[in-house]
């Protein structure tokens, strides 16, 4: 006697983005998963930058993407533009002085003073630290 199947739903396929491997769903209409379709794009753009001297608008038309996308990827330190800041950055300055900066949030000075305030406070804390004399 055959072996009656009691499950009559036919199997879902398990789709997989060929780059990460991450499992996607069977109606996700991309072949790759949304963090390696913006890995991508960000590798297209640096490269872009890098052959070409252009603005962020510059950079969000040919690629179709808002500029603020760009003006993120410049704050986070991802990109920088190369040549003079004031051709093609525009307003963006450091936090703490206002001088004009080509990525980031704060002048490469400024970046160093934060790093140092940090370490000033880390041994301030040390230093103020209770001791105690002939303590094992």
């Amino acid at each position: 006697m055959p072996a009656i199947r009691r499950n009559h739903e036919p199997e879902s396929k398990i789709k997989h983005c060929p780059q990460c491997g991450v499992q996607l769903n069977e109606m996700y209409p991309h072949e790759l998963c949304p963090n390696c379709i913006e890995q991508n794009l960000f590798n297209e753009v640096k490269e872009y930058i890098r052959e070409n001297e252009v603005r962020e608008q510059d950079v969000a038309d040919h690629f179709n993407i808002p500029t603020r996308k760009v003006r993120s990827w410049i704050k986070e330190g991802r990109i920088q533009y190369k040549g003079d800041d004031k051709d093609t950055i525009s307003g963006l300055y450091c936090r703490f002085c206002g001088k004009p900066i080509s990525f980031g949030v704060a002048c490469s000075e400024c970046h160093s003073l934060q790093n140092l305030q940090v370490v000033a406070a880390a041994q301030k804390r040390e230093d103020e630290a209770m001791r105690f004399i002939n303590r094992k």
